[in-house]
């Protein structure tokens, strides 16, 4: 491979902001791998955000970008997995397996699409230091009547067209927009685009903690909703406290602790096969690898008020929850999945065309 840009390249991040700003170009926050693809020729390379190469989870993907792509070319952009109109994240992370025999099999059984929104090579050309609005006509010219799984990503620089996608695309799984300066030159790792995303709050039962890596202070908090069958759910956790926040919490939340996990609701958390009917803690993942799962639980009496951004599949929060507030005036049998609001569904198909 030998091309104007080579691999690894960071790409260039976002910054959130509360609110859209005005005179930029907006485009979707898409859910799912930042990929930056390489091709030249019949190779083909797919880097991850942290430079380590994806090409072997996404042998399909590679394949359609070997025929769609110029045959030339370093584009910027997301491996998705959709089903039924809608972005499934949770079906994403499954790609990533050692074993090739399964990665073929799922490649068939839930096949990635690659949305394109930048373009930082063209031939011979590096278009590092082209503006984006440039950039832009490069990318629209290059993927012009592509196919897909492969996909341009729409964008606009009207504002109001910008505010209703981000209401509306939430119901097909995207997580908010971005908002790129239109002058913006291609800046790898640097925090230089906007990103806007939902923030909603839910009352959630504090059930548990993890330990801070550093020592005997809370690292983060295990977060829990009551489902309809009135089961306690994890559904994520909370983490960015200060230092000294961190062990106070420890103080805290002393009385509550359990010395036994056995009358805890997540008591079967070590079990791997109970994570097949329930939502528990420490769950076995590529993801985790060898990391420390184990928790402390806590008895389930305490609710805490925390923000969110994102529900994934309605089950879990997407991201971590960042900690508002504790809510001694509610009841944990209160803290269900009803007071979450549900976003209008909203098909893929009407934001990419096609299948």
């Amino acid at each position: 491979m030998d091309l104007p840009v080579m691999p690894p390249v960071k790409p260039m991040l976002a910054k959130s902001v509360a609110k859209i700003p005005p005179g930029m170009q907006y485009e979707a926050k898409w859910d799912g791998f930042r990929a930056i693809v390489f091709r030249d020729g019949d190779e083909v390379e797919l880097g991850s955000r942290t430079g380590k190469p994806l090409t072997r989870y996404f042998p399909e993907v590679a394949a359609a970008l070997r025929e769609r792509l110029p045959q030339r070319c370093v584009m910027d952009g997301e491996i998705v997995v959709a089903r039924e109109g809608h972005l499934d994240f949770d079906a994403l992370t499954e790609r990533i397996h050692p074993a090739d025999s399964r990665v073929r099999t799922l490649a068939e059984r839930t096949p990635a699409s690659f949305v394109a929104f930048d373009v930082l090579a063209l031939g011979d050309e590096s278009l590092l230091d082209v503006p984006l609005t440039d950039r832009r006509e490069l990318l629209i010219r290059a993927l012009e009547g592509v196919t897909p799984p492969v996909h341009v990503a729409p964008a606009t620089t009207d504002i109001e067209v910008a505010r209703g996608w981000f209401e509306q695309y939430e119901g097909a799984g995207l997580d908010g927009v971005i908002a790129k300066p239109l002058n913006l030159r291609y800046r790898q790792d640097e925090r230089v685009m906007f990103k806007i995303k939902h923030e909603r709050t839910a009352d959630v039962v504090v059930a548990g903690y993890r330990l801070h890596k550093s020592g005997p202070v809370v690292g983060s908090l295990l977060l829990g909703l009551y489902d309809d069958g009135g089961r306690l759910q994890h559904v994520g956790v909370s983490a960015a406290f200060p230092m000294k926040r961190r062990a106070e919490l420890i103080e805290e939340l002393e009385p509550l602790r359990m010395d036994d996990v056995s009358g805890h609701p997540w008591a079967a958390w070590a079990d791997e096969a109970a994570h097949g009917s329930a939502r528990l803690p420490g769950a076995p993942s590529r993801w985790s690898g060898r990391k420390d799962l184990s928790w402390v639980p806590l008895r389930p009496e305490r609710v805490a008020e925390v923000a969110y951004d994102h529900m994934e599949n309605g089950q879990r929060f997407r991201h971590t929850a960042r900690f508002r507030r504790w809510r001694p005036d509610r009841t944990p049998p209160s803290c269900t999945y009803e007071q979450l609001e549900e976003p209008v569904r909203y098909d893929l198909a009407e934001i990419l065309g096609g299948p």
